[in-house]
């Protein structure tokens, strides 16, 4: 029985022992793994250039027709003739509708035969005042007469000429919205007229960039319907009052536009450039960690001071917080924090910590 009891008891240690050491060697294989050296990231990288750049008002605005009316009639009538058609390019003077004038040319005969017959009294009424056959008050009378006479025929002339509506000025005619035969009451609109040749551009920039402005400079603009494309054109004049709400600056632009691409209405992205061309550090927008406790990037260092990466040394990616300027084309300023020439984690960047081992595959970014 002691025997027995002796076997249970060595059997009940070895066990104990077996499960133990399992124990052991499970903790120090998690140990191990846990400690040992991660992997290499693979990220994208790029070097931090120095480039001469030009620095830019960026603002927005409206376009408008360096020319622009609404066609409508002045006086009362009945569309007799259309002599132009939707989207015509039209020249200046050239007749594009007629109302019905019989009656206003009747009226102006009369006018005009009045007009004869004064004239010719009047020369009668002056014969005999040199006579002194009639008196001054008679001539006066015939004299009054004749300019009445004049002026209602002068009236009538007027009035049958704005039976006809011409172009002002060269440009191209909108949607035409009558129709032969239909009547029109003064200020009836007819069709709108732009002159397409050249547009403006009115935006606001704030007041503390009033002494950087001046007429002739030259400005950038895109547009939503041409992504990619940039006009150019210049200042053409600044609103001398600062608008006392907002505390802008009303500023007008010329842009040309030959090739008619852009339209009054559009609505335009536009930078002002300015004169002061410096050398600036740029790096891609994509290397900048964006944050509420400050900008930072990723700059790839070697992990061992005494080694060059030629030489294979690790590399690894140091968190480095840094002052932006001016952001355009995909590319920032760096105004402070970095340097010319060096290496900054350009895609990737999600993946890592500072001090984080990387490996550089601009091969396949990220």
């Amino acid at each position: 029985m002691l025997r027995r009891l002796v076997l249970l008891i060595l059997i009940f240690f070895v066990v104990v022992a077996g499960l133990g050491a399992w124990k052991f060697w499970s903790i120090r294989q998690q140990i191990a793994i846990f400690t040992a050296p991660k992997p290499p990231i693979q990220i994208s990288a790029s070097e931090a250039q120095q480039i001469e750049w030009q620095s830019r008002l960026p603002a927005i605005g409206t376009l408008t027709a360096r020319q622009g009316v609404e066609l409508t009639a002045e006086i009362s009538g009945t569309v007799d003739q259309l002599s132009a058609v939707s989207g015509q390019v039209v020249d200046a003077g050239q007749t594009l509708l007629r109302m019905h004038d019989e009656v206003e040319r009747a009226s102006l005969a009369t006018a005009e035969a009045q007009v004869e017959l004064a004239e010719l009294d009047f020369n009668r009424q002056r014969n005999l005042l040199q006579r002194q056959s009639i008196s001054q008050a008679q001539f006066d009378q015939a004299s009054s007469t004749l300019r009445q006479s004049r002026a209602r025929a002068a009236e009538l002339q007027a009035i049958l000429q704005k039976k006809t509506i011409k172009a002002p000025f060269a440009g191209r005619l909108g949607i035409i919205h009558v129709d032969p035969g239909d009547y029109l009451s003064p200020g009836t609109p007819i069709a709108t007229l732009q002159d397409l040749s050249s547009l403006h551009v009115d935006f606001s920039l704030a007041e503390q960039h009033y002494p950087r402005l001046s007429v002739g400079q030259q400005v950038e603009l895109t547009v939503s319907a041409f992504p990619g494309q940039r006009f150019g054109g210049e200042i053409t004049a600044i609103n001398p009052r600062v608008d006392a709400a907002s505390r802008t600056l009303l500023v007008r632009a010329s842009i040309d536009n030959p090739e008619e691409q852009l339209l009054p209405g559009m609505f335009a992205e536009l930078d002002v450039l300015l004169p002061d061309t410096q050398p600036r550090v740029v790096v891609p927008e994509t290397a900048v960690n964006f944050s509420l406790y400050g900008n930072s990037v990723y700059v790839v260092v070697p992990a061992d001071d005494n080694q060059a990466e030629g030489d294979g040394g690790q590399l690894e990616a140091k968190r480095r917080f840094v002052r932006l300027g001016e952001r355009r084309d995909g590319l920032v300023v760096i105004i402070d924090g970095l340097q010319a020439g060096e290496q900054v984690v350009s895609t990737g960047q999600l993946k890592l910590d500072d001090g984080t081992a990387v490996v550089i595959n601009n091969s396949n970014p990220l």
